[in-house]
Formats: C-alpha cells, sequence, structure tokens
C-alpha cells in the first residue's frame, strides 16, 4: 500500500464543459457553439471535441473516449 488513491478518470472538466452548455443551450436555444465562441472560446473547443468523438463513437472506433452515458446527456440538451 503505498498510501494515495489512485483515480483513472476525472469527470469534473467535462461535467464543467457539459454544464457551460446547458447555459448555453438556455441562453440561445440550441446546442450549436460556433468553434470560435467569443464569450467562451474553450466551449466552442470542447463541443467540437464531443462532435468529433461522436463520429468516432457512431464508427465504432474503439479509442472514442464518449461513452454512453455522456451521449445521451448531450441529447438531452438538443446536441
Amino acid at each position: 500500500k503505498v498510501g494515495f488513491e489512485w483515480e483513472c478518470y476525472n469527470n469534473q472538466p467535462w461535467d464543467r464543459s457539459y454544464k457551460e452548455l446547458v447555459s448555453f443551450v438556455n441562453d440561445f436555444g440550441h446546442a450549436r457553439v460556433p468553434p470560435k465562441f467569443p464569450q467562451n472560446p474553450s466551449l466552442g473547443v470542447w463541443v467540437s471535441n464531443q462532435r468529433q468523438r461522436y463520429k468516432k463513437y457512431l464508427k465504432g472506433d474503439s479509442p472514442s473516449k464518449l461513452i454512453e452515458h455522456r451521449i445521451q446527456l448531450l441529447n438531452k440538451v438538443g446536441f
């Protein structure tokens, strides 16, 4: 025993970005965040990455980091 706990996967950055997406949807009525969204550039990049990962997931690309639960959450806000 080494004295610390391993955490293999950190959901906090994804969860934070998802909450920002939900806020965007509430403000604008859709989930089409522009890749270069001036009010929150990191959200635009995150959304773009999620769309790429979803395409990989649909193709059966196993390295896709998008998991079922997250897909359900994204679909919930009209992603």
